[in-house]
């Protein structure tokens, strides 16, 4: 039996005992991080190579053949030698230093990512930060950047990172022009005038809804970033989805709607499997999922006109963030 597994490594047992606590492949691979035809593949290929089932698939999900119950036994034992030992490696690491590259939206960095970063700054003043503004992916593989910070539901399958949460959208207008936001009408909607993406950004959901279903004089306005959405929407030019982290943080602005899951979109710390272990790469990595974990209910719509804790804290020992790499 040792044959087979030559050419099975650590994560391919972290993929076997996940589908096995999930007991399916979508929860699975949202729990390490990676798409759902990602797990099947690799699923099936190291089935192939063991030349035995792992699991039995049935329509309630999937079930631990013998096989499988002694590649989760022996993955859970894998798991607590490598925790015990990187325990005992941890205090020999570098002190994280140099460069690092970060690229992220405009709209993310300012509404909530800066004072995160200067709080990182401070914690760890050897490390240089160097951000690039974009919209668009950059080749993480030709070191354009080292991190990525992304608003994405597929992440690119040749990059690692983690799903730190999903960052919600709603209908907003001006507080002034809806005193009784809760009893807005269909038609009162209607005869507004709208504020929207552009064009260019035509795949997003918020997007399609304007151009389907908003007659084209009534869009007073366009952009082709989410920075600027807000202030459109303040300036009275019109009501339009903006995320609620953005929304939320404005008295002047009211939602005319509750956040739609349809417009919503998973937020991703992403980097280069061969950066992941960089100290610098991990201490960045661990800091923003902490930092983000602690803000997740308001960038999730769910807290409302304040933030539940300040985005601005004084520097404070980060908790251990949950891992999904791959």
């Amino acid at each position: 039996m040792a044959e087979p597994f030559k050419n099975l490594g650590w994560d391919d047992f972290r993929l076997i005992k996940a589908v096995a606590d999930a007991r399916g492949l979508p929860a699975a691979a949202a729990a390490i991080g990676v798409n759902h035809s990602t797990v099947f593949r690799r699923l099936k290929q190291i089935e192939e190579s063991l030349g035995s089932a792992l699991f039995e698939r049935h329509r309630t999900g999937y079930a631990l053949t013998p096989a499988g119950e002694e590649m989760v036994a022996l993955a859970n034992r894998l798991d607590e030698e490598i925790t015990a030992a990187a325990r005992k490696l941890a205090g020999r690491e570098p002190a994280p230093s140099g460069e690092l590259r970060v690229t992220t939206p405009d709209s993310l960095l300012i509404h909530l990512l800066m004072p995160m970063l200067a709080t990182f700054r401070e914690r760890y003043p050897e490390v240089r930060l160097d951000i690039v503004l974009s919209n668009q992916a950059l080749n993480l593989s030709k070191r354009d950047a080292d991190v990525a910070v992304r608003a994405t539901d597929h992440p690119p399958e040749n990059l690692v990172g983690r799903r730190v949460a999903r960052i919600a959208w709603a209908l907003y207008g001006r507080a002034q022009d809806f005193p009784t936001p809760g009893d807005v009408t269909k038609d009162q909607l209607d005869a507004r005038n709208w504020v929207s993406l552009g064009d260019t950004l035509g795949a997003l959901k918020a997007v399609k809804f304007v151009q389907e279903n908003v007659a084209p004089e009534r869009v007073a306005y366009k952009i082709n970033s989410v920075l600027g959405l807000a202030e459109a929407v303040e300036a009275g030019l019109g009501i339009g989805h903006i995320p609620c982290l953005i929304g939320d943080s404005r008295p002047s602005l009211v939602r005319l709607a509750p956040p739609d899951d349809d417009y919503a979109a998973d937020l991703w710390l992403l980097t280069h499997p061969d950066l992941r272990h960089s100290p610098r790469v991990r201490a960045f990595l661990d800091f923003l999922a902490v930092e983000i974990a602690r803000h997740r209910r308001f960038i999730e719509g769910e807290a409302g006109h304040q933030r539940d804790v300040p985005l601005i804290d004084p520097p404070h020992e980060a908790s251990s963030a949950r891992e999904t790499m791959t």
